[in-house]
């Protein structure tokens, strides 16, 4: 094989990078080259997806038999389009890594491939779907943006051409988000712990290389795929993930649980200043039966949080990213918490 990675200097793009490379295949990346390290053996090219000159010279690099989209996430629809329209007379197929946010249904409930998506064109702009001033519903901005994105790829390659992937939380060695990280963090911390809701929630998060994997593997596939790519439903818990933070840090810590009434009456941002913790149905409620079914690795989560400890410990850090000091509570706002929920 020979593939296009969109991106592939840190994160999701550089575990494809690194997979591909391991199946023996001949890999280019494209990427701005202001951040995160090249993986050896790969051919470098460099250029802005914004600038229509610059996709065109990357076509020249061509041809691919498949390019695998991982940078598309702050895109608009119109530069998604414009990049595949450059793309499709030397790629044969296009995997394009979105997200479980495209769904009308996002997060309040339960969510299948066949789920509706939410409406926007091909060539949406970045202002497309920008809430008004004020608005208190749901933020589908991000989701409205990714679903135009969707169509721009399958608009210009057409459906049979083209694999849509729609993860829900990435985790694992590499994480610029930061959710992971804090985590053990804060396990290595100790003390009183505040841990949120119900140990024995259902949570779905994955793993990059199993989600790198996984895209590789739909470089090599025919016909149209669409699949959430997240772990089954039941299969991880809260409690499950939290003592398995404990466990590798070696944590004298006590996880002190507090329950989803007392964390939202104390006014917790969700999602953020409590990573992971969210209540609304859906969140954790998708299936992901069909990527299960088309070959979907799916490691254990103490896994992932083990081997992204050992990252952590070797000195590694992730490329900056404006995301990580989004996540995480204060120590003294954990305390009072916990000192309410007595």
């Amino acid at each position: 094989m020979r593939i296009l990675v969109l991106g592939g200097g840190w994160f999701l793009g550089r575990a494809v990078v690194s997979g591909a490379l391991e199946r023996g295949w001949e890999v280019t990346t494209f990427t701005r080259g202001l951040s995160g390290v090249p993986v050896p053996g790969a051919v470098a090219v460099h250029g802005d997806r914004e600038r229509p000159e610059d996709m065109a010279r990357l076509a020249e690099h061509g041809p691919w038999d498949a390019v695998i989209d991982t940078s598309a996430s702050e895109l608009s629809p119109r530069t998604v389009l414009g990049g595949t329209r450059a793309l499709e007379p030397v790629v044969s197929r296009y995997v394009y890594v979105s997200t479980v946010s495209v769904y009308e249904g996002w997060p309040i409930e339960p969510l299948t491939v066949d789920s509706p998506v939410l409406d926007a064109p091909a060539d949406a702009g970045p202002e497309y779907g920008q809430l008004p001033e004020g608005w208190t519903g749901p933020d589908t901005y991000y989701g409205r943006q990714k679903a135009g994105a969707e169509r721009a790829v399958t608009e210009a390659f057409g459906l049979t051409r083209t694999s849509l992937l729609r993860p829900g939380v990435i985790l694992g060695p590499g994480e610029y988000v930061g959710r992971l990280p804090w985590w053990l963090r804060r396990a290595e911390r100790g003390g009183r712990i505040l841990a949120p809701g119900d140990p024995a929630k259902s949570i779905q998060p994955v793993d990059v290389r199993d989600v790198a994997a996984f895209a590789l593997d739909q470089a090599q596939r025919v016909g149209h795929q669409v699949h959430n790519v997240t772990a089954p439903v039941g299969r991880e818990t809260m409690g499950g993930f939290l003592q398995a933070c404990m466990d590798v840090t070696g944590s004298s810590g006590e996880l002190a649980w507090v329950t989803d009434e007392v964390l939202l009456r104390s006014g917790l941002r969700q999602w953020t200043e409590i990573p992971l913790w969210r209540t609304h149905p859906g969140v954790w409620a998708i299936d992901s039966s069909s990527a299960i079914a088309a070959g979907f690795p799916r490691r254990p989560l103490a896994e992932t949080v083990a081997d992204t400890w050992s990252w952590l410990l070797q000195g590694n850090m992730p490329v900056p990213h404006q995301r990580w000091d989004e996540h995480g509570i204060a120590p003294d706002k954990e305390r009072a918490v916990l000192e309410g929920a007595r």
